[in-house]
C-alpha cells in the first residue's frame, strides 16, 4: 500500500493543464470549483454482470454506454467483500480494522469522516437515496446530508416504509424505482448547487426480486455450474476443508441460503432471478443519464459506478461473497466525466479500491483529503498511465458469529499472484498464479497435518516474497500481529 497520495501534492489549476495536454483534443480542461458528483452503488453486483463484459444474456445497455463512453476499470476490488464493511470503506477511505464495521449489524461512528460530510462542509448539497445497510436497527437521516431517503436494513424490493428527512413515508412501489424517482427529485431540487448524489440500490441482493416488466425475460436461458465447483477430487486438491464444508451450507451450491425460495433453489434459477433483477438497475442508470443530460450537466459530472462486493455463482462451490476469490473481491467500477476524460472510451488495468473513492470524490471537488484516509485518488489516472500506483494491494475479512462458514483471512493481491493466509482455523493457506490459473484451481502450497506449509518448488520464492508482502501491507495499514478486535 502506497503512502504517496498524488491528490494532495497536485492542484485543481494543475489537474485542469494536465487534461489539456495528455487528452483528446475533444476534451477540454475542466472549469476551477465544486464539480458535481453522483455514487451510483449496486448491491452485490459481479464485475462481469455486464453485456460488455461478455455475459451471455444479460443486458445492460446503459450501463454499456457509460462503459463505451467513460473510463472503465477492468481491475477493481474491495478490501472487505462484505457489504457494511465494504459500504463503510466507500464512505470513509479506511479499511475495516479502522472504521470498525466488521459485519453487517454495526452502526458506523458518527464521529468518523465521510466524504459526504466533508463535501457537506465544503458547500455541497448532499443526498442519500436507497439501502443504508450499516446497522439495520435504525433508519435515522446520518451525518453529512442535506437530503436523506432510506429505509431500515435490508429493505424490500416490493414495498417500504422510507424515512425521508426524518418523516416516515409508505411506498408502494418497486424498490429500485423508488430510489431512481427520489434520487431525480433531489437533482432537479439541487442542480443549480454543486451536488454530491449517493444512489445506493438494495438490488440485486439476495432473494432476487425482478419488477414485474422483467420477470420471465430469461427463462430460457440455462447455467451450468463453473468447472471450479464441481465435487471432484481435483477441484478440492490442497484445497481448504473449509471451502468444501462450506459447499453444504448457507453458502454453498447444495444449500443455497436453506432453498429458502422455491424459484431459487437451483443455481439456473438463482442466476436467471439475479439477471432479471439487474435490468431495473440498467434502467435506473439510464434514467440518471437522461436527467443529467436534460439539466445539461452529463459533460461536467463526476458518475461512479460500482459494486459493493462481487458475488459468486457456484465457483469453488460456494455462493455470495466474503472469501478472497476473484469472483467474491472483484467489482464493476465504471466513470464517466466527458470534461475530464472526453467521450471516446477508455480502459484502466490498474487496480482500484473501493477504499480510493473518498478521496478521489474529494479530490474532484477540489477538498482537502484527510491524511488518516487510507486509499489513493485515481481521479488522473484515465489520463496519466505514468502516475505512480500501487503493484499489490491487502484483503481481510473477519469471521462473523452469524455466519460462522467463513474463517477470518487476510490475503494479498498482485497482478500476478495471489497469497491467503487464514485464521482461527486449522487449515491449508492458499497460493494462486492468477495469469496461468485464473480460475484459482491450482493451489501452490500445501500444508501438513503438522501445520508444515511447502510450496511447489517453482513458487518457493514467490511464496516468502508474498508472505513478506503482506506483513509490509498489514504494517502499513495497522494490523498489528495480535489483532486488538475479538468477537
Amino acid at each position: 500500500m502506497m503512502k504517496h497520495h498524488p491528490s494532495r501534492t497536485l492542484s485543481w489549476a494543475v489537474l485542469a493543464l494536465v487534461v489539456l495536454v495528455l487528452a483528446p483534443a475533444a476534451v477540454a480542461a475542466a472549469p476551477a470549483g465544486k464539480r458535481n458528483v453522483v455514487f451510483f452503488l449496486v448491491d452485490d453486483m459481479r464485475y462481469d454482470a455486464m453485456s460488455c463484459m461478455g455475459h451471455p444474456f444479460l443486458e445492460t445497455p446503459a450501463i454499456d454506454a457509460l462503459a463505451a463512453g467513460g473510463v472503465h476499470f477492468r481491475k477493481a476490488f474491495v478490501t472487505t467483500s462484505l457489504c457494511s464493511p465494504s459500504r463503510a470503506t466507500f464512505l470513509t477511505g479506511l479499511y475495516a480494522h479502522k472504521h470498525k464495521i466488521l459485519d453487517n449489524s454495526t452502526l458506523m461512528d458518527p464521529a468518523i469522516p465521510t466524504f459526504p460530510r466533508l463535501l457537506h462542509e465544503a458547500g455541497y448539497k448532499t443526498g442519500f437515496v436507497g439501502k443504508w445497510h450499516m446497522g439495520g436497527s435504525t433508519d435515522k437521516p446520518r451525518p453529512g446530508f442535506d437530503y436523506w431517503a432510506s429505509f431500515r436494513g435490508q429493505g424490500n424490493y416490493d414495498k417500504n416504509r422510507f424515512n425521508i428527512n426524518g418523516k416516515a413515508l409508505d411506498l408502494d412501489e418497486y424498490v429500485t424505482d423508488a430510489i431512481t424517482r427520489l434520487s431525480m427529485e433531489f437533482l432537479r431540487e439541487n442542480h443549480e448547487s454543486p451536488f454530491m448524489l449517493y444512489m445506493s440500490h438494495k438490488a440485486v441482493h439476495g432473494p432476487f426480486a425482478a419488477a414485474d416488466r422483467h420477470k420471465g425475460r430469461y427463462t430460457k436461458f440455462r447455467t451450468e455450474l463453473p468447472p471450479s465447483g464441481e465435487n471432484t477430487p481435483e477441484n478440492y486438491y490442497r484445497r481448504p476443508r473449509w471451502v468444501h464444508a462450506q459447499r453444504d451450507s448457507w453458502h454453498g451450491v447444495n444449500d443455497m441460503y436453506h432453498k429458502r425460495s422455491d424459484q431459487q433453489s437451483t443455481l439456473d434459477n438463482l442466476v436467471r432471478d439475479y439477471c432479471e433483477t439487474m435490468l431495473a438497475v440498467d434502467e435506473s442508470l439510464a434514467t440518471l443519464v437522461a436527467t443529467l443530460k436534460e439539466l445539461g450537466l452529463f459533460d461536467s459530472t463526476l458518475i461512479i459506478v460500482a459494486g459493493d462486493n462481487g458475488f459468486l455463482f457456484g465457483e469453488h462451490g460456494l455462493i455470495d461473497k466474503r472469501c478472497m476469490y476473484e469472483e467474491s473481491i472483484r467489482i464493476p467500477w465504471i466513470v464517466s466525466c466527458p470534461e475530464l476524460y472526453g467521450t471516446e472510451g477508455r480502459v484502466v488495468e490498474k487496480m482500484v479500491l473501493n477504499v480510493d473513492l473518498a478521496p478521489t470524490i474529494l479530490d474532484a471537488a477540489g477538498v482537502a483529503i484527510p491524511e488518516s484516509m487510507q486509499g489513493q485518488s485515481f481521479l488522473r489516472l484515465p489520463i496519466d498511465p505514468d502516475l505512480p500506483w500501487r503493484t499489490a494491494f491487502l484483503y481481510t475479512y473477519f469471521w462473523e458469529a452469524v455466519f460462522p462458514e467463513t474463517p477470518t483471512c487476510f490475503g494479498v493481491r498482485t497482478d500476478q499472484y495471489k497469497y491467503v493466509e487464514y485464521h482461527g482455523i486449522w487449515d491449508t493457506n492458499e497460493l494462486y498464479d492468477l495469469k496461468a490459473d485464473p480460475d484459482e484451481l491450482h493451489n501452490r502450497i500445501s500444508t501438513s497435518h503438522r501445520k508444515k506449509v511447502t510450496p511447489d518448488p517453482e513458487f518457493a520464492e514467490v511464496y516468502q516474497d508474498l508472505r513478506k508482502q503482506l506483513g509490509r501491507l498489514k504494517a502499513e495499514v495497522g494490523i498489528r500481529a495480535e489483532p486488538e478486535w475479538g468477537r
